[in-house]
């Protein structure tokens, strides 16, 4: 029950009731609620400075659980790159060596995806983690870049490995004659003084001497390119074409066991030696040429010779003789 207010009347010398009007009714009712208003909006803005809302409690709690999935996201990647990282040193160093073939460029395998600005749709959506996202999403996608690199290389290494048994059977990897106390071979490649001209020239093969009609063998499987008779420099002579950039030719035969566009095999019987051309005895002038250019046959006869017999045929080709043709 509210107190009756009273105040003296100095006209009257009476106590008067105190009768309030409605403005000053409305006027503390107006300050009443104003300062709850502003006592209540201070204590909310202290709570939530020091309280979380319980929306904010769950989304704190989502963001947590998805950094930590980020990380765990990030370290999977990680360790998939350096997988990565050491199949393609194998491969480089490794698998490419044994097929020589050559490595694949750096800048093939770091090669970047196109799109001037391939995340824009994820900047567009204004996402908060966008940073995240998208340094994650760069990192996925240049592992599949690098991992499609990757695949392609290994099938192109499994075609080599298809054709590596072909490979090996063309290597022109035995002495064209059956030359088994190795004392036939008669002049190596390099410098050698020239039998008629007598001054020295390029010898651009080996010569084996043996009696005229001794058969001559394919060093390696291929394909006979040519047949061919002239008077002088070769004489009669044969090339076969091995694949892969071997070329074999076989000079101042005395005659052919085979015809242009026939397949031969390692060991098959070409011809006879002969004392054709400009020859000056009975014997066969071997050259092997690699993607175009002279090398010695001597490094390639690694397939009929002992590590002793080759190291005895090595130093009987680096004599500087004269050769027979």
């Amino acid at each position: 029950m509210s107190r009756i207010k009273y105040y003296y009347d100095p006209k009257t010398c009476k106590y008067e009731r105190y009768q309030r009007s409605k403005w000053d009714i409305t006027l503390n009712t107006l300050g009443f609620l104003s300062s709850s208003l502003i006592l209540a909006v201070g204590i909310l803005i202290i709570f939530n400075f020091y309280f979380d809302s319980p929306k904010e409690l769950i989304l704190k709690k989502e963001n947590k659980e998805l950094r930590y999935y980020y990380e765990l996201m990030e370290t999977d990647v990680v360790q998939m790159s350096k997988m990565l990282s050491d199949l393609q040193q194998r491969d480089d160093n490794l698998y490419r060596v044994i097929f020589e073939t050559e490595p694949i460029p750096s800048e093939i395998r770091k090669a970047g995806i196109g799109g001037v600005d391939r995340y824009r749709e994820i900047r567009e959506k204004g996402l908060n983690p966008e940073k995240l996202i998208i340094d994650l999403r760069s990192k996925v996608d240049n592992l599949k870049r690098q991992l499609y690199v990757q695949n392609v290389s290994y099938d192109e290494v499994s075609n080599l490995a298809l054709n590596k048994e072909e490979y090996w059977a063309s290597i022109p990897a035995i002495q064209p004659i059956v030359n088994e106390e190795l004392t036939q071979l008669a002049s190596g490649f390099g410098s050698r003084l020239h039998p008629i001209l007598k001054v020295r020239k390029m010898h651009t093969g080996v010569d084996f001497s043996a009696p005229q009609g001794t058969p001559i063998y394919a060093t390696g499987d291929g394909v006979v390119s040519d047949v061919k008779t002239v008077f002088g420099g070769y004489g009669k002579y044969i090339e076969i074409d091995h694949g892969f950039g071997f070329v074999t030719r076989y000079a101042h035969m005395h005659e052919f066991k085979v015809r242009k566009g026939q397949k031969v095999k390692r060991g098959d019987q070409i011809g006879t030696v002969g004392n054709t051309g400009s020859s000056t005895a009975p014997h066969v002038h071997y050259e092997v040429i690699k993607d175009g250019n002279f090398v010695n046959p001597v490094h390639y006869l690694f397939k009929d010779l002992e590590p002793s017999e080759y190291e005895k045929i090595l130093e009987l080709a680096s004599q500087e003789n004269q050769s027979l043709s």
